[in-house]
């Protein structure tokens, strides 16, 4: 496989380039999100706080009904369906430009968020928990984030046994690319799941190696943003660990990330400028 070379994204016929990265920033209409200033309830809120990670510099929203955390309240698709339904109305009507990303492992979830305008399907089962989801992204005609995770946000922690961690993610990933490719989706967007189904170890083996998923020839997006290998390592609580999170996204630049999702677009935003600076200095 050659190195990744596609840096866009067909956003409804139009092209969104990835040849400088991009902030993500983390939208959850949730009550239990593990970060606790993610989380909004009310449309004026959703509104608001998109609004000013707009402001900050993201590039993409990423909306998510169902919290994802280890251990999370299940709850059913109606009730996640009419949460992203409603944001992306929202959204749409306040900010007509803007790109929406829906954050679900349910395809009929993704169906109604990009229905209702949504752009990009971010799905963090990479299709394991619902069948019917690469036929749908394929129907759809849309992005995908392809995500790598074992079992469910109530089992994954129990599934971080692994022969070889990377080429394991790589063989998993890899094949899933072919079920895309297969069905005619083209533009996809790695994610090899940091926190998802692996030790903290585990996370600080794969941002040792991210550089490797470009070999898939997609463009990768990093999300550590906040989680617990920053916070359990550093001995402080999720509410403290912005500056580890810095640190962390600073080095998955450095290893080809195009993508942060981040909970905090300012600071991430500043990371990449002055990256990007750092680099043209050293060209």
């Amino acid at each position: 496989m050659s190195q990744v070379s596609k840096k866009t994204l067909n956003i409804r016929g139009r092209l969104f380039d990835l040849s400088t990265p991009v902030v993500m920033g983390i939208l959850n209409i949730t009550t239990d999100s593990f970060y606790s200033e993610s989380r909004v309830t009310t449309q004026n809120e959703v509104v608001d706080k998109a609004g000013q990670m707009i402001a900050e510099g993201a590039g993409i929203i990423d909306i998510g009904g169902y919290s994802t955390r280890p251990g999370a309240r299940e709850i059913d698709q109606e009730e996640e369906g009419d949460r992203i339904e409603s944001a992306v109305e929202s959204l749409n009507k306040y900010f007509p430009d803007l790109v929406i990303s829906v954050d679900t492992f349910r395809s009929q979830v993704a169906e109604r968020g990009i229905l209702k305008g949504a752009h990009i399907i971010n799905d963090v089962a990479g299709g394991s928990l619902d069948l019917a989801m690469f036929d749908t992204v394929a129907a759809l005609k849309v992005p995908y984030i392809l995500m790598h995770m074992r079992g469910n946000p109530q089992t994954m922690n129990q599934m971080t046994k692994y022969n070889q961690l990377i080429p394991d993610i790589m063989s998993d990933l890899q094949g899933k690319v072919t079920g895309l490719r297969n069905r005619g989706v083209t533009d996809i967007v790695i994610d090899p799941g940091f926190g998802f189904a692996k030790t903290v170890a585990q996370n600080f083996e794969l941002m040792k190696h991210l550089s490797e998923f470009s070999l898939l020839s997609y463009p990768v997006l990093a999300g550590i943003s906040r989680k617990t290998t920053i916070y359990k390592t550093l001995g402080i609580s999720a509410d403290e660990a912005l500056n580890g999170t810095t640190i962390l996204n600073t080095l998955a630049l450095q290893q080809g990330a195009s993508i942060l999702r981040v909970h905090d677009v300012g600071p991430a935003v500043e990371v990449v400028k002055l990256w990007m600076e750092a680099g043209n200095c050293m060209n």
